[in-house]
């Protein structure tokens, strides 16, 4: 499989070697798992797990100056090296408002606390990281998790998100947003990436529901937003200051008012809650990837499946065996009970961070009390 040809400017890469720890070897590419598999120039979009990467725009750049020297009042006209598939359109056209009163309060929340954003990223994420912090902050978690060598990093200031999980040349590779990698939040990333998504996916490759055929054969539901809600609950579990979702909620406002209105109407509405134009720039592409012409009112929806997936896993966290989860591989919890019995479980991969279970859920409840979740509050929202 070729590599994604994306990777722009800043790029590095580094290979992190085995250091003789239980799981330390590198493993087959047979039994790798398949978490996100990188797409060519000339490979359709249909079912691309690098699906956020090919939907950057090309002219990103071009528009990007376009707008900025407009003063903030010309819709970005986005050009796609291939045409958007209808399908993808269709399934990520339609925001949802289940949980925006949700997201909102979250984000006044941080705003009443911080003052803005640009506050609560200095204070609680700390100073950005050089590359070498980062590959050494990478080798020391890969350690802990006991998979040294099994993933290659690479490090780039081109990507929308903080970091993606893909597999390039068979190989698990994790890219990292250089302009996001702050001192106390790359922990967080790392949990979310390698110790959700990439072990999950490790013990995904294990069970015989592996493969679509066989999520067919057993009727699994879609593994998100069962995945993505428990990736972002530990990118924040354990985090000293505030383990605030602000990431979560202003990427599911930011899609909710896409839906409605323009990409420079979506700009100024984001100034309540960002002001750097950079970084709300951001936001509104991610929001708009997808269209052509953002002058238009329309949404890429999938963003708003982080919130959706945090506030469902919270609302049942208690009849959740989280380590059972984990261990099923890429399965909702609405499945694990079931599937338990039929489970390859002997050589499951968990996370270092579900080591003690008891403070895992004691982080739970902080983190609802810090976003002001109740547990009342959340039957409500999800009676079922």
């Amino acid at each position: 499989m070729g590599t994604c040809s994306w990777m722009r400017r800043s790029e590095s890469t580094c290979t992190i070697n085995s250091s003789g720890s239980p799981r330390g070897r590198i493993r087959s590419s047979g039994s790798l798992p398949s978490i996100s598999r990188a797409t060519t120039a000339n490979r359709t979009l249909k079912k691309s797990s690098c699906l956020l990467i090919a939907l950057r725009p090309t002219n990103v750049a071009q528009e990007r100056d376009k707008f900025f020297l407009s003063n903030y009042t010309h819709n970005p006209q986005f050009q796609y090296e291939e045409p958007v598939p209808v399908s993808v359109v269709e399934k990520y056209s339609e925001a949802s408002d289940q949980f925006l009163v949700q997201a909102l309060r979250i984000l006044n929340a941080v705003i009443s606390k911080y003052g803005n954003y640009e506050n609560f990223e200095s204070i609680t994420g700390g100073k950005l990281l050089s590359k070498s912090q980062i590959w050494s902050c990478f080798r020391r978690y890969m350690q802990k998790e006991g998979c040294s060598g099994e993933v290659v990093v690479q490090l780039t200031e081109d990507l929308l998100s903080q970091a993606v999980m893909t597999t390039e040349n068979s190989r698990p590779t994790l890219t990292i947003n250089l302009l996001g990698a702050r001192q106390h939040w790359l922990e967080g990333v790392l949990r979310h990436e390698i110790g959700t998504h990439y072990l999950r996916g490790v013990n995904d490759a294990q069970q015989p529901w592996h493969g679509s055929e066989g999520r067919k054969q057993f009727g699994l539901k879609p593994a998100n937003p069962t995945e993505e809600g428990l990736a972002s609950l530990h990118s924040v579990l354990f985090r000293k200051k505030n383990p605030y979702l602000w990431r979560a909620a202003l990427l599911y406002y930011t899609v909710s008012r896409a839906a409605t209105c323009s990409f420079s109407e979506l700009f100024q509405d984001l100034q309540q809650f960002v002001e750097d134009p950079a970084v709300r720039w951001e936001y509104c592409v991610r929001a708009k990837r997808g269209q052509g012409d953002t002058a238009q009112p329309g949404c890429f929806s999938k963003d708003q499946v982080y919130l959706d997936g945090i506030i469902r896993i919270l609302r049942h966290r208690r009849s959740i065996d989280f380590r059972l989860l984990t261990s099923l591989g890429r399965v909702s919890f609405e499945d694990a009970e079931g599937l338990q019995r039929f489970a390859e479980l002997d050589n499951a991969c968990l996370p270092h961070f579900m080591q003690d279970m008891e403070r895992y859920h004691q982080q739970l409840h902080h983190i609802m009390e810090t976003n002001q979740f109740s547990d009342e509050e959340l039957q409500m929202l999800l009676p079922e």
